[in-house]
């Protein structure tokens, strides 16, 4: 797949909004990415609202790959040339009730007004027609980007209700753009907190995801602790019986908020480290439904997070087995983290970045045997084996032996020496 071209993006989305219009239709850019203009972010996507119906869509851009998806709620997907991506086309809708709290019983088609009292916050119901270069307004959607605040559109409660990830779009846009939430909308989210559960574990993880990896997340999580959501979706970092964020949360906030472009699993562990044990972690991991790469580095990490403190001083072959590890580079930026905050020493992290700019061969020699030649010693197989590998290996990196000869007597005498306590 071709990557995607920013400017490609905007043109495409252009052309599909002038292409409406010229049709006789009323067409605008919808929601995030008009968002985005305003706030001088260069938007992922674009959508584009218009009341032309489906079909008419389709007709209109017949020489475009079209995808009819989304088309039983008014949307067709417009794909563009190389690096332009894609473009979904709405029709101005309204929508019934949300029985499975996520996609509406059914829509009609109405006006772009009554389209943008259906949407889901302020900051999300704005219109933009890039050929007029005008803005469309009508639920205060850019004195609310001016003021800072995540405010939902109408009733807050008919809003979660509808939908009640929602809750959690709140928090989430509030740690990616540093906005505070309006107290009518956090207040929904309070007494409504308990029902964010009723969202699929999927649907959860995309959000924290995004919450824990965005700008100001620190904040975000105070926002969960504050409003109730962490208390179905993290109890681990809140007092239990009294629901209160637990005494280190608020250091670990500090650490969490020096991090740099994290991976979900580098702020994960760094939330948790300190609060959780790593199988903990894999409890959330699965609670969440996370990949098991996530879930896994996520716990090794924690499970590691103190393990390169005086790193000189170690056994080699206590230190080097965490240096090649896959997560060496996530351990090494969350020591990075605490030296910044001055809970560790940099000497540390120059010792260990030192030991990786190694060559190969001397970071992660060959072992000197394996497995086949203690069969060839005729050491019967079993967890012996292991037991003697790995005192071996660790001999070698520590220097005690260098050949396999060495190697081969060492081993021998480990099985005498089981075989005979």
């Amino acid at each position: 797949m071709a990557s995607l071209s920013p400017q490609k993006q905007r043109d495409f989305a252009f052309q599909v909004v002038r292409k409406l219009q010229d049709g006789g239709f009323i067409a605008f850019w919808a929601g995030g990415c008009v968002r985005d203009q305003l706030l001088g972010r260069t938007p992922k996507d674009y959508d584009v609202a218009t009341n032309a119906r489906p079909d008419q869509i389709r007709h209109l851009f017949r020489r475009h790959k079209t995808l009819a998806v989304g088309a039983a709620f008014g949307t067709i997907t417009v794909v563009g040339p190389r690096g332009a991506g894609q473009v979904e086309v709405t029709t101005f809708r309204q929508d019934a009730e949300y029985s499975d709290g996520r996609h509406p019983d059914r829509v009609w088609f109405t006006s772009a007004q009554e389209d943008a009292q259906r949407r889901d916050f302020t900051i999300n119901g704005l219109f933009y027609d890039p050929v007029q270069q005008e803005y469309i307004d009508y639920v205060g959607g850019r004195e609310d980007i001016q003021r800072g605040q995540i405010r939902a559109i109408g009733d807050p409660q008919q809003r979660f209700h509808e939908d009640k990830l929602r809750m959690l779009r709140a928090v989430r846009f509030a740690a990616e753009l540093g906005f505070t939430v309006e107290p009518a909308t956090f207040q929904a989210i309070a007494q409504m907190a308990d029902q964010i559960l009723q969202v699929s574990a999927e649907r959860i993880a995309g959000e924290m995801q995004r919450l824990l990896t965005a700008p100001f997340r620190g904040e975000g999580v105070r926002l969960l602790a504050a409003s109730g959501l962490a208390c179905p979706l993290l109890p681990e970092i809140l007092t239990p019986h009294t629901n209160q964020p637990r005494p280190e949360l608020e250091r670990t906030l500090q650490l969490l908020e020096r991090l740099q472009e994290p991976s979900f699993a580098l702020v994960l562990a760094a939330l948790l480290a300190g609060l959780c044990t790593a199988r903990q972690v894999i409890a959330i991991g699965r609670r969440w439904r996370l990949s098991n790469q996530v879930m896994e580095r996520a716990a090794w990490l924690v499970e590691h997070h103190e393990v390169l403190r005086q790193a000189a001083g170690q056994p080699w072959s206590k230190l080097q087995p965490i240096l090649i590890h896959p997560g060496a580079s996530e351990l090494l930026a969350l020591m990075e983290a605490k030296s910044q905050l001055g809970w560790a020493a940099a000497e540390d992290i120059q010792f260990c970045r030192a030991k990786l700019a190694l060559p190969p061969e001397v970071l992660n020699p060959p072992p000197l045997i394996t497995g086949d030649d203690l069969n060839q010693l005729g050491i019967p197989q079993g967890p012996i084996y292991k037991k003697i590998l790995d005192q071996v290996r660790a001999d070698q990196l520590d220097g005690i032996i260098q050949s396999a000869d060495q190697a081969l007597q060492l081993a021998s005498r480990i099985a005498h020496n089981e075989a005979n306590p």
